[in-house]
């Protein structure tokens, strides 16, 4: 059985709807940051980068957000979560990677400024410039990324997971949703969604 690795408000949330979309049998284990425990020796023992998500699985641990959708997709082809074309699969990897490579580390720049530089200065520097460049972001997939219902248009897929997380940090790193309407209507189906709610009810548990 899959088990998954997970802390409250982080991207590991993505993973987490997504599996239970899935219909796969799994189980979570929850990490508390607040007490250091991605840090614990036996948590490194399954994820030396020390974060989450992790996905431990038959084969072995999966790592970072985009491969785990990708293979909770593949795992489960009758919940149709990705697209079988080829090329429409490579453009929902392209937008999940744009959220990791680029969204995501505009986010952290406002609470792990310490990756980056030493200088308390600096740190601060970093976090002033959250709300732009989290915003800027946004401008783009609003205006050419996001298809609308769904990431890749009326598709479902587990783009959608991890947009809707990115989307959630918008309000806390200063950003208004309503700026972006697209996104906002996106947001607000997912929250209908009862995988959605189940993740949600695992995740305040």
């Amino acid at each position: 059985m899959l088990t998954l690795y997970f802390a409250p408000h982080t991207c590991a949330l993505a993973s987490l709807i997504a599996l239970e979309e899935s219909g796969l049998p799994f189980k979570t284990k929850k990490l508390n940051f607040a007490e250091a425990e991605q840090r614990s020796p036996e948590y490194l023992e399954i994820n030396p980068k020390g974060r989450v998500p992790a996905l431990v699985t038959e084969r072995g641990v999966l790592t970072e957000t985009p491969a785990i959708l990708a293979y909770i997709a593949q795992l489960a082809p009758a919940a149709q979560l990705a697209p079988l074309d080829p090329f429409e699969f490579a453009r929902m990897q392209a937008f999940n990677n744009y959220l990791c490579s680029t969204v995501h580390v505009n986010h952290a720049h406002g609470r792990r400024g310490s990756r980056w530089a030493d200088d308390p200065a600096a740190h601060g520097a970093m976090k002033a410039k959250v709300p732009q460049t989290m915003a800027e972001c946004f401008e783009l997939i609003d205006a050419q990324m996001l298809e609308g219902p769904w990431v890749m248009g009326e598709y479902y897929s587990v783009a959608d997971p991890y947009l809707f997380v990115m989307t959630g940090w918008l309000r806390p790193d200063g950003v208004d949703p309503a700026r972006f309407r697209r996104a906002t209507a996106h947001y607000a189906q997912m929250m209908e969604r009862p995988a959605v709610q189940r993740a949600l009810e695992r995740e305040q548990g």
